[in-house]
């Protein structure tokens, strides 16, 4: 069996887990909880009170709630819980609240989240969809957080905050890949500013298949940011919850149109690699055409022609596939790879790129990727107009 070589991005500082505060009366419940959450990845605190909530509010920040609307002193009301949100917003009013619990009416809901509840999970619950729901949340408030902030405070702080924010953003692109008998990934990104709009990910779908997504969001900086941690929550999500690509990029579709101001779009492709038929299900709306390069020396483009995302509601996108190869290479890239220009203001252009490949197909993912980002900043004098993102898979 061929051996997985994973090959890091650039290194970045130490990961910071997401804090999530837990608070439930039933111990079961927490430790159901704790259990499901510790798996992925996220640091956890709970309480069993009301009181305990307010305190551990006030001792640190969070990044998500997640409570029972219900306690020991109000167990099918609600009531208890809703005043305790109520007061919850007078210590942080940004904090992301996930309510859950067994009794649930319309008017319960509807009052939550009218005090400030962001979404809305009862008991019992389905770990699926409540890792896609607080991953959703946690996204969102770390959106949310940093636009008051950036609002709010002066522009040395601001300088500060936008380095914070930079660290943030290489966090939420993958640091390691799925390990894959007989698949070897390789990625890198670099914004044209400290934010970037660019987004990639690599991702275990189950069932012996790989998600393989990259997208351009229109624009650069902290509105491009912005919008691009929201698409990654929208992309996982939707991934989650549909299999298929083209399902997934009208899911993903319909979430960018509500969210966009006029004239922003968004570019993606998303790919789902079955390792037991050896090939690539996969939608491009609007995204650069992927370069395959067989082991034969043949040039395969992966442009199935959909509309760019964020524009029309409702569209449906053509799903194409296509078979991958031991030798094969795959480069995914965004336009400030191939638009990188010179001096004379000519384009790196995407034949560049393609004869790249050529000359290292017998290389590594790593190897490869590398060697594209230097002749782009040799063409370029590294000076990046655009951002510029890189993801890279050898078949082997």
């Amino acid at each position: 069996m061929a051996s997985v070589q994973i090959v890091d991005s650039p290194p970045v500082r130490t990961y910071q887990a997401p804090r999530v505060l837990l608070a439930d009366d039933e111990q079961g419940v927490l430790e159901a909880l704790q259990l499901l959450l510790k798996l992925d990845g996220l640091e956890i605190e709970t309480a069993r009170s009301p009181k305990a909530v307010l305190q551990a509010l006030s001792a640190r920040q969070f990044d998500l709630l997640l409570m029972d609307l219900n306690y020991a002193n109000d167990t099918t009301s609600g009531l208890e819980g809703l005043d305790l949100i109520t007061r919850i917003r007078t210590l942080d009013e940004m904090l992301p609240v996930v309510a859950i619990t067994a009794w649930g009416t319309m008017e319960l809901a509807i009052e939550a989240m009218r005090r400030g509840v962001g979404d809305f999970v009862l008991k019992p619950w389905d770990n699926t969809q409540m890792l896609s729901v607080i991953r959703t949340q946690i996204a969102q408030g770390h959106s949310r957080r940093l636009s008051r902030r950036l609002q709010a405070e002066s522009e040395e702080f601001l300088r500060n905050e936008v380095t914070e924010a930079c660290e943030v953003q290489r966090r939420l692109m993958p640091k390691e890949f799925p390990p894959l008998d007989g698949y070897e990934f390789s990625a890198s990104s670099r914004p044209a500013r400290s934010l970037g709009g660019d987004y990639y990910d690599v991702f275990y779908h189950g069932g012996g298949t790989l998600g393989l997504c990259i997208a351009d969001v229109c624009g650069k900086g902290i509105p491009a940011a912005l919008l691009m941690a929201n698409l990654q929550a929208t992309v996982q999500s939707a991934a989650v919850e549909e299999r298929r690509p083209c399902r997934v990029a009208r899911r993903v579709n319909s979430a960018v149109c509500r969210n966009v101001s006029p004239g922003r779009f968004v570019t993606l492709f998303y790919g789902l690699l079955d390792t037991s038929s050896h090939r690539l299900s996969y939608v491009n709306a609007g995204h650069n055409a992927p370069i395959l390069l067989r082991a034969t020396g043949q040039v395969i483009r992966l442009d199935s022609a959909g509309p760019v995302l964020g524009v029309f509601n409702g569209l449906e996108y053509q799903e194409s596939d296509v078979s991958i190869e031991p030798g094969d290479r795959l480069v995914l890239f965004t336009d400030g790879i191939s638009e990188a220009d010179n001096d004379m203001g000519e384009e790196f252009g995407e034949d560049r790129i393609s004869a790249i490949l050529k000359e290292t197909s017998g290389r590594s993912a790593g190897e490869i990727r590398n060697s594209i980002f230097n002749a782009v900043d040799e063409f370029s004098g590294g000076r990046l107009r655009d951002d510029a993102t890189i993801v890279v898979m050898a078949a082997k």
